[in-house]
């Protein structure tokens, strides 16, 4: 059992392997560049999974004012409303004008014109719409 001495602690010390500080710097670099990278890939993977909700529940719900329409449950007026508690989101809009046609005359000379009727699905305070077309003889 020796006597250990300042010198000797201090040589040891400085013969052990240990990462430099450029080494951690850059392993630290690339760990925030992946993260970044992942981070981004997520918000995209929400913002699609956002857009593909709206684009299954937008249709389906115009197709449901427009089976409306043709049911006579509503008017062909132009009106605006909700879909109520269950797409409390999701709010709808109706713009009806005379259909023109610029060839057959056939369709000009009907007894009753046909109406074009703009259903427009809009999910609150996003930018998201849809926009369903039809064209019919609705009785008001």
């Amino acid at each position: 059992m020796g006597k250990t001495t300042f010198r000797h602690v201090f040589s040891a010390a400085g013969t052990e392997r240990a990462f430099t500080l450029l080494e951690v710097m850059i392993a630290v670099s690339i760990i925030a560049i992946s993260l970044v990278t992942l981070l981004g890939s997520q918000s995209r993977s929400l913002s699609h999974a956002t857009e593909a909700q709206f684009n299954i529940v937008a249709p389906m719900l115009a197709s449901l004012k427009r089976a409306e329409l043709e049911s006579g449950t509503i008017v062909a007026a132009n009106d605006e409303g909700d879909f109520g508690e269950d797409f409390s989101k999701y709010s709808w809009k109706m713009e009806v004008e005379d259909a023109v046609f610029d060839t057959p005359e056939t369709l000009a000379q009907m007894e009753m014109p046909l109406q074009k009727v703009a259903l427009t699905v809009s999910w609150n305070e996003t930018p998201y719409s849809y926009t369903l077309t039809c064209y019919g003889r609705w009785l008001n």
